[in-house]
């Protein structure tokens, strides 16, 4: 089962990234992961592994994944080693115009399955989908509220510094 979800952002995909490349920030905005849990040497990169477990219904279900793609501020992607069958994407693009009022539009794509459970497992993806899909949504609602104040918190604390520095 395939799903994704997109949003714009007001803030430069570095901003956006700090979020998403952190693994101690993932918990703070991915609707529905109970557990993201750093179980490698290197905490983030390519070839980073972490425990994460997603509640689907009454289920917590989940994989060991593996980063297989990591282009700062742009693409991070994993797969899963074991577990549940499974790969996801975050695709980052500069969408700014003005450089005044910075834009990024952020792309979660999730695809999962259950290997070999046949008819069972392909009624669970089904009925499963619609919840993953809400928490993806969710994910990037949460991320795009916390990375905005996140600059406007910034800001204002950049512009108190220059209105001390001159008085």
């Amino acid at each position: 089962m395939r799903v994704a979800a997109s949003t714009d952002i007001s803030a430069p995909p570095e901003a956006v990234w700090a979020f998403i490349a952190d693994p101690g920030k993932v918990l703070h905005f991915m609707s529905g992961v109970t557990r993201w849990e750093v179980v490698s040497e290197e905490p983030t990169g390519q070839g980073a592994r972490y425990r994460m477990l997603m509640r689907v219904g009454s289920a917590e279900v989940g994989s060991l994944v593996e980063v297989v793609e990591f282009t700062p501020a742009r693409d991070l992607a994993w797969t899963s080693v074991t577990g549940i069958d499974q790969r996801a994407r975050w695709r980052l693009r500069d969408r700014s115009t003005n450089p005044l009022r910075p834009r990024t539009h952020v792309e979660f794509r999730l695809s999962y399955g259950v290997a070999g459970a046949g008819l069972a497992g392909w009624v669970a993806e089904r009925l499963g989908a619609p919840q993953v899909h809400r928490h993806l949504r969710r994910s990037l609602a949460q991320l795009k509220r916390q990375v905005e104040y996140e600059e406007l918190r910034t800001a204002a604390a950049e512009r108190r510094a220059k209105k001390s520095a001159r008085a």
